[in-house]
């Protein structure tokens, strides 16, 4: 069984895991120093729903698609490959802001963390404060994960495993930094995860095109009317002609070109539109990433990286890695 089609999703996951295990391990953390741990079952209950709500939205989301390909009419599969293209183009925004968003706000996201948990134990209802503010932030990564699956819909259940691996992965990196004290560079973990996910995003911008085309063509195949919105001749209706044609030098469904799809968005027949949108896409947020990273590492932030408080229980290391 080939497995490459997991690793964009184990990486996606595992990404967006960890980010919401931070979140989680410093609300625990911040309500263990406030006294206030028997709040505690209301985060894992967020949790619970966060997951859940999720999942339930990826069921909704592939159940559709699954239902769209079973129509024997064109219009059906081209209102599939429709879809597939549209949530690969929800999951680039949202990815790539995230990205770009979550690395300039790490520095304060801790103080502004708990500045949120500090507002919510002062109100009356604070188990249900307590409850939304992770039910949301775990729901947010979560949903950003099933487009991303979604939009990786034709590659099976593969994606699904790596998703679940991620997850238990994010899991696993939660429990040993608030749990067992493990001393993790965060900072370099998420530089790390960072630049594969741009490149990740960058390739799902090559296939979310992909489908757009396909839809376009089985329209015109179906319908005449749709003829004229399809004029191109080499292959693709609005992809403009052919950069390359790889499949017998280096195919994307054996190896090493598989790999090379399954993490950078390889194809073996490119097109013009394609290889622009490509660039275009990691010109613009590949340089606000890199602009938002050498935000992190300016001087400002060593203040910032020197633990005064270590009753929160969380190691030394995750606050002077962890931005903020």
């Amino acid at each position: 069984m080939d497995v490459t089609a997991a690793l964009p999703a184990f990486v996606v996951t595992l990404r967006e895991g960890v980010e919401a295990a931070l979140v989680v391990g410093i609300v625990l953390a911040y309500l263990q120093k406030a006294n206030q741990s028997v709040l505690n079952r209301w985060v894992y209950a967020g949790i619970g729903v966060g997951i859940g709500g999720s999942i339930l939205v990826g069921v909704v989301l592939n159940g559709s698609l699954v239902w769209l390909a079973g129509l024997e009419s064109g219009y059906g599969r081209a209102a599939k490959l429709a879809m597939e293209g549209l949530f690969g183009a929800v999951a680039i925004a949202l990815l790539s802001w995230m990205l770009v968003w979550m690395t300039r706000q790490a520095k304060a996201l801790k103080g502004e963390l708990e500045g949120a948990v500090t507002t919510v134990l002062a109100q009356p209802n604070a188990a249900a404060g307590v409850f939304g503010l992770i039910a949301i932030a775990v729901l947010r990564e979560g949903f950003e994960t099933v487009l991303f699956l979604s939009a990786q819909f034709q590659e099976g259940w593969l994606p699904a495993i790596g998703a679940v691996a991620g997850l238990l992965g994010a899991v696993g990196i939660g429990f040993a930094l608030f749990q067992l004290g493990v001393k993790i560079n965060l900072r370099l973990f998420f530089q790390g995860m960072g630049v594969l996910l741009l490149l990740i995003v960058a390739g799902l911008v090559i296939s979310m095109l992909r489908h757009f085309d396909g839809a376009i063509a089985l329209l015109a195949a179906t319908d005449p009317r749709f003829l004229p919105f399809c004029p191109g001749t080499s292959g693709a209706c609005l992809l403009g002609p052919q950069v390359w044609d790889t499949s017998t030098l280096l195919p994307d469904q054996e190896f090493p070109g598989i790999i090379l799809k399954a993490l950078f968005g390889y194809t073996q027949q490119l097109y013009l539109g394609q290889a622009i949108a490509y660039l275009l896409f990691l010109g613009t947020v590949g340089t606000l990433y890199l602009q938002s990273l050498r935000e992190m590492g300016k001087p400002a932030n060593q203040s910032a990286a020197k633990p005064t408080d270590d009753s929160t229980g969380t190691p030394d290391k995750a606050k002077a890695t962890f931005p903020g």
